[in-house]
């Protein structure tokens, strides 16, 4: 089950920079990220947090999967894909710069 999460997470990371014209320094992607990898958010308050993005109780059902996955996992891990997100953020900005595009 936890793959289809995997794909539903990527999505969600994909779709987000988008909904806030931005790759990178976006309050809103990093608002997510960090309560996604935040162990103190419970499943409620992330749904509910979540809730604008969802439209029908098979998303709300996906949402609430997505952050029982990452309550499964350790602060090492956590802490892992809260860098990862980083790494990510800072490449992209730097791809935007020498290519010449710009955000959306």
């Amino acid at each position: 089950m936890c793959s289809t999460m995997k794909l539903l997470r990527v999505l969600v990371l994909i779709a987000l920079p988008l909904y806030c014209f931005a790759g990178s320094g976006c309050p809103l992607v990093e608002e997510v990220v960090n309560k996604t990898i935040d162990s103190q958010v419970s499943v409620d308050e992330y749904q509910t947090f979540m809730k604008p993005f969802s439209n029908d109780p098979i998303t709300d059902k996906a949402i609430a999967q997505l952050k029982e996955c990452f309550l499964a996992q350790s602060d090492e891990t956590l802490s892992k894909v809260g860098e990862m997100m980083v790494t990510m953020a800072s490449f992209n900005e730097l791809s935007n710069h020498w290519t010449g595009t710009s955000r959306l």
